[in-house]
C-alpha cells in the first residue's frame, strides 16, 4: 500500500518538488513542429507547472523563453515576431531565441540597458516532428539513438492529445498489458484493409489472426518484467495452443514514455508530458520499418477526434466520452467508440485528477506499474543526493528498443521473437541501427 507522501512525490511536477526536479533532468516534448506552422509561429507552452513561449524567428531559429516579460511581467505569447526575435507589445522590448534583450526602444538614445537584461531561455531540439525542450539546470543529456529519433522524417509521424489528469496515471495505462483485453475489446473483428494507423486493429505479426480476436479470446496473459538500461521491458504471453503463443513485447522508456508495437510494420513511442499536476499531453511518434508513413491519412484519422489548436479530445467527461449503452452491449467493451485513445482517456481521467494510490489494490498483472514506481522513487532520491539518475549519462549509445506483436512457437518463443525483430530491422529501408547488447 502506498503512503500519501509517496503518492505526492510520484505525482507533483512543479518547481521545487522531487518529481519536478527529476523530470527537469530529461528532454520534454513541449510541442509539435506543426504548431509552429502558419503565418505566426508563436505558441504559449505550459510544462511542468511553468509557463513559456515557443517561437521561430525570421531566420528559422526556434527558441523557448519564459512567458513573462522581464520588464513588467506581461504575456510574451502576444508578442510581435520581428527584427530577429519576439518583441513585447507593452514597451517594445525585443528578446532573441537565446533570451538576450536586443532592444529597448523606449529608453533614451544610446541607452545600454538592453545589454544588462535577459530572460531565461531553454535549449530546444527538433526530432521527428516534435520540439523537445530541456527545462533543467546544467548541460542537457543526450537523447538515445532510438528508432523514433534516427528514422528519416518520411518514416515518422507525430501527434498529441490532451488528457485531464496527472501524467503518471496516464503513463501507467501504457505499461499495463492486461487492460487491453477488456478496455480495448471489440466484439467483432474489423476489416484488415481499414486497420492502417489504428492500434490493435490489424493482424499479429506472422499470423492472420486479428489482434482484436487475440485480445478478446485470450484475456489472461503471463506477464514478465525485466530491468533494462532504458527502463523496463514488459512481455505479455498469451498461449493460443500447445504449439503457438502470442508474444507482445513493450517497453517503458524512463521516466515518462513507452515504446510499443502498433502493427507488424510500425511502432509508437509515446510520452506523457505534464502540463501541471492535473493535466498532461500524450505526445507520440509513429515509426515505420517498411513503407513511408502516410502522414495525411494518419493526421486525418486523428483530427476526427481531436480539435486544433490545442489538440483537445472531442470525447471527454463533459459529454460522457460519447458513451452509448447500445454500442457497449453489441460492439465495444466501453461503449465509447472505436478510438482506443478515448478508452484510455476515460480510464485514467475517471481515477480523478490525481489518483489516490493509498486506496488501490495492485494485482499480479500490475507488476510493471509497481516496478516503474520503484524506479521513479529511486531516481528522485538520486537527484536529491546529487547523483545522476538513469538515462542522463550514456544514453546516446542506446538503440531500439525492441518491440513485437506476433505469434511464436510455444517452446522457443524467446528466440523466435528476437529473430523476428532482427529481420524487420535488417529489412528497414532506412537502416535501423543494430540493437544494443542487453
Amino acid at each position: 500500500m502506498m503512503s500519501a507522501e509517496q503518492n505526492r512525490r510520484l505525482t507533483q511536477v512543479g518547481p521545487g518538488t522531487p518529481g519536478g526536479a527529476l523530470l527537469r533532468r530529461y528532454w520534454q516534448p513541449v510541442a509539435l513542429t506543426d504548431e509552429l506552422e502558419g503565418p505566426r509561429p508563436v505558441r504559449p507552452v505550459r510544462a511542468l507547472g511553468q509557463d513559456f513561449v515557443l517561437f521561430r524567428d525570421e531566420q528559422g531559429t526556434i527558441g523557448m523563453i519564459d512567458r513573462g516579460c522581464p520588464h513588467r511581467g506581461v504575456d510574451l505569447a502576444y508578442g510581435r515576431l520581428e527584427d530577429g526575435g519576439l518583441r513585447c507589445p507593452f514597451h517594445g522590448w525585443l528578446f532573441g531565441a537565446d533570451g538576450r534583450c536586443l532592444d529597448t526602444p523606449g529608453e533614451p538614445e544610446g541607452s545600454t540597458l538592453h545589454q544588462r537584461v535577459r530572460t531565461r531561455s531553454y535549449p530546444v531540439q527538433v526530432r521527428s516532428g516534435i520540439v523537445f525542450a530541456y527545462l533543467g539546470e546544467g548541460e542537457a543529456p543526450a537523447l538515445p539513438a532510438f528508432d523514433c529519433f534516427v528514422a528519416p522524417d518520411t518514416h515518422t509521424f507525430a501527434f498529441k492529445g490532451l488528457i485531464e489528469c496527472n501524467w503518471l496515471q496516464a503513463l501507467e495505462v501504457g505499461i499495463d498489458p492486461a487492460h487491453a483485453s477488456f478496455l480495448h475489446r471489440f466484439f467483432e473483428d474489423g476489416d484488415e484493409k481499414e486497420a492502417y494507423g489504428k492500434q490493435f486493429r490489424g493482424a499479429s505479426d506472422g499470423s492472420d489472426l486479428p489482434m482484436t480476436y487475440v485480445l478478446r479470446e485470450f484475456p489472461r496473459p503471463q506477464i514478465e518484467v525485466d530491468n533494462t538500461d532504458y527502463g523496463l521491458r514488459v512481455t505479455a504471453l498469451r498461449k493460443i495452443s500447445e504449439q503457438t503463443t502470442h508474444v507482445r513485447v513493450t517497453n517503458l522508456y524512463f521516466p515518462q514514455a513507452f515504446v510499443i508495437p502498433m502493427s507488424a510494420e510500425m511502432t509508437i513511442t509515446q510520452w506523457h508530458m505534464p502540463v501541471d499536476d492535473t493535466r498532461c499531453y500524450w505526445v507520440a511518434i509513429f515509426t515505420s520499418f517498411a513503407a513511408p508513413v502516410d502522414r495525411a491519412r494518419m493526421r486525418a484519422q486523428r483530427l476526427e477526434t481531436y480539435s486544433l489548436p490545442d489538440y483537445l479530445p472531442a470525447r471527454n467527461v463533459r459529454n460522457e466520452y460519447g458513451y452509448d449503452p447500445q454500442e457497449q452491449a453489441a460492439e465495444t467493451y466501453t461503449g465509447m467508440g472505436h478510438d482506443i485513445n478515448t478508452h484510455d482517456q476515460w480510464a485514467v481521467e475517471s481515477q480523478g485528477a490525481i489518483q489516490d494510490r493509498t486506496k488501490e489494490h495492485l494485482a499480479s498483472t500490475d507488476k510493471a506499474i509497481a516496478a516503474n514506481r520503484r524506479l521513479l522513487l529511486r531516481a528522485m532520491a538520486a537527484v536529491e543526493e546529487g547523483r545522476a539518475p538513469m538515462l542522463t549519462e550514456g544514453a546516446e549509445n542506446l538503440t531500439g528498443p525492441a518491440t513485437i506483436d506476433g505469434m511464436a512457437p510455444t517452446e522457443t518463443w524467446q528466440a523466435h521473437w528476437k529473430a523476428a525483430v532482427a529481420r524487420r530491422r535488417s529489412a528497414a529501408p532506412w537502416s535501423a541501427p543494430a540493437l544494443a547488447a542487453e
